[in-house]
């Protein structure tokens, strides 16, 4: 199995995707120890082209949502067939994973993490088990953690306030209310330079 160095990610894209969570936050970031990319020629300033400006935007969104090529491309492509603008389609896509659900409710510190939680059977949705991190969510469904794990966070949900299209419910399930508007995804990444790329 191959590991991924998620230090390095963000050092080759030049600034925090936080991919590690909390530890982003903290001076042992590799973001703020080595401001620039790495291997033996990182230091060299370099001048970006267009183009490689668009592609460093798609390489970004990637990295955050943990996407290989391909998988990314089918988001690309179902976000170019479907109606309204296609780069906030797009982010919507990305936003419903099932993976970025769980990180944006606070089950998980990190997408990485959220990932893990899913394929190790910890979130139900409607009240039956997905393993899957890839399940689009739907409005109106609900998605939970189990009881034994959700005690463990359960004074950290209390400090967290989800984002608009995500409600806590009581018992601190959340229900997808809404699709998430262009406000509510990730501030990181400039979805028309991402359009621009795959449309040259």
């Amino acid at each position: 199995m191959r590991l991924i160095n998620y230090c390095k990610q963000c050092r080759r894209e030049g600034e925090k995707l936080f991919l590690k969570g909390e530890r982003c936050l903290t001076p042992k970031c590799a973001v703020a120890r080595r401001a620039y990319p790495p291997g033996p020629h990182g230091e060299k300033p370099t001048r970006l082209t267009e183009f490689g400006r668009r592609m460093r935007e798609k390489q970004k969104a990637r990295r955050i949502y943990g996407l290989n090529e391909k998988q990314f491309r089918n988001y690309f492509e179902q976000a170019s067939r479907a109606t309204g603008v296609t780069g906030l389609r797009l982010l919507q896509l990305l936003e419903m994973r099932l993976d970025n659900v769980v990180y944006r409710l606070g089950y998980a510190p990190s997408r990485q993490a959220a990932r893990q939680l899913v394929r190790h059977g910890f979130i139900k949705v409607n009240g039956r088990k997905v393993n899957i991190p890839s399940f689009q969510a739907k409005v109106g469904q609900v998605v939970g953690l189990r009881p034994e794990r959700l005690e463990k966070i359960a004074e950290k949900l209390a400090e967290l306030t989800p984002p608009a299209w995500l409600s806590f419910e009581a018992d601190k399930t959340a229900k997808v209310v809404g699709l998430p508007t262009r406000d509510d995804t990730e501030k990181l990444i400039e979805d028309s330079a991402i359009v621009e790329y795959y449309s040259r």
